[in-house]
């Protein structure tokens, strides 16, 4: 390569998720018997790019949130394998997961239940630099305040308790404290379903212009799509456990494949109110995770499904340019 040539941008896999599994074990009775099993993820296999955002959508409960946590380690996978930068998650101890977490955070859903009250705001942000002893504690106050001015807060922030910020405020507080350590990678629980819809797209701008500026990378969690078209360059969707779509932003919004994609984004307002979009309305409730349909898990819900639907469950293969569908009537 000419050397004065510029490389271009960096393509390889950060994460690379392989046959993830996550069961919860359900017991029941005096003596807390297993009776039964949630699957709450079951048997996944994604990547993540350097620098990109993927953006993981579903209904409430199909394992979003798990698959976040078991990613990071915070909950122990029951089988399966997540690699951080070509690095096998589940072969390391105790000591080396504290280091590498360094590079892998998380913003929660809920910012207030997040932060210790009793600790003040500049206490909290400082308090990864502490634990892991990083850099020197004479700087700590230097470093709280640049990225307190980072994500829209001032100095005098620092000094002051979780009870006393708005929900906008708290969730930067939040991001602020992801990012004290400079990762590489961080998970974003619904970062913005508990705000104001006005303060929803300020926190959105703020995550974009910290991606740019510190070349992070994203997986974020969602389950609204007009909030995930806005930030993600890729998009997965889950159903009860499953990924049945993943593909670039625009392909899928512009052309969903899996019956439950098309649901899902028949449902998202269209500002312009000289158009109509035809609403495709589910019929039933999601099934249990504990009691998982056979074949396809969302034939009971689908206007289209087959006998095969109902027996065989779809593999999720590609089937146009890195676009993959697990539906047996795609083709």
């Amino acid at each position: 390569m000419n050397p004065n040539q510029q490389a271009g941008p960096d393509t390889s896999d950060i994460i690379r998720i392989e046959n993830l599994v996550k069961y919860f074990a359900v017991r029941r009775g005096v003596f807390g018997e297993k009776k039964n099993q949630v699957k709450a993820v079951d048997d996944i296999s994604f990547n993540i790019k350097k620098g990109e955002t993927l953006g993981l959508v579903g209904e409430s409960g199909c394992g979003k949130t798990t698959t976040g946590r078991v990613i990071l380690r915070l909950i122990e996978p029951t089988s399966g394998s997540v690699f951080f930068e070509d690095e096998n998650l589940s072969e390391l101890n105790k000591r080396e997961m504290k280091e590498i977490r360094q590079d892998m955070q998380i913003i929660f859903q809920d910012p207030c239940s997040a932060l210790n009250p009793r600790m003040t705001v500049g206490t909290t942000i400082a308090e990864s630099l502490r634990i892991n002893k990083v850099g020197d504690p004479n700087n700590y106050r230097d470093i709280v305040f640049e990225l307190l001015k980072k994500v829209g807060l001032r100095d005098f922030h620092s000094n002051r308790y979780p009870h006393e910020f708005s929900g906008g405020q708290l969730q930067r507080i939040g991001i602020a404290r992801a990012l004290i350590l400079k990762p590489k990678f961080i998970v974003c629980d619904e970062p913005v379903s508990a705000l104001d819809v006005s303060v929803q797209s300020q926190v959105l701008n703020i995550l974009k212009d910290l991606q740019e500026e510190f070349g992070l990378t994203y997986l974020f969690i969602a389950h609204n799509l007009a909030v995930v078209e806005h930030i993600s360059d890729r998009v997965a969707v889950m159903y009860l456990g499953k990924i049945i779509e993943l593909a670039d932003g625009d392909d899928l919004y512009m052309n969903p494949l899996h019956p439950y994609t098309q649901a899902l984004m028949s449902a998202i307002p269209i500002p312009d109110p000289t158009l109509e979009r035809r609403r495709v309305i589910l019929e039933g409730d999601v099934p249990s995770s504990e009691d998982i349909p056979s074949g396809c898990r969302f034939h009971q819900r689908c206007a289209i499904a087959v006998d095969q639907c109902k027996i065989e469950s779809p593999p999720l293969v590609e089937k146009d340019h890195q676009h993959k569908v697990a539906c047996w009537l795609v083709t």
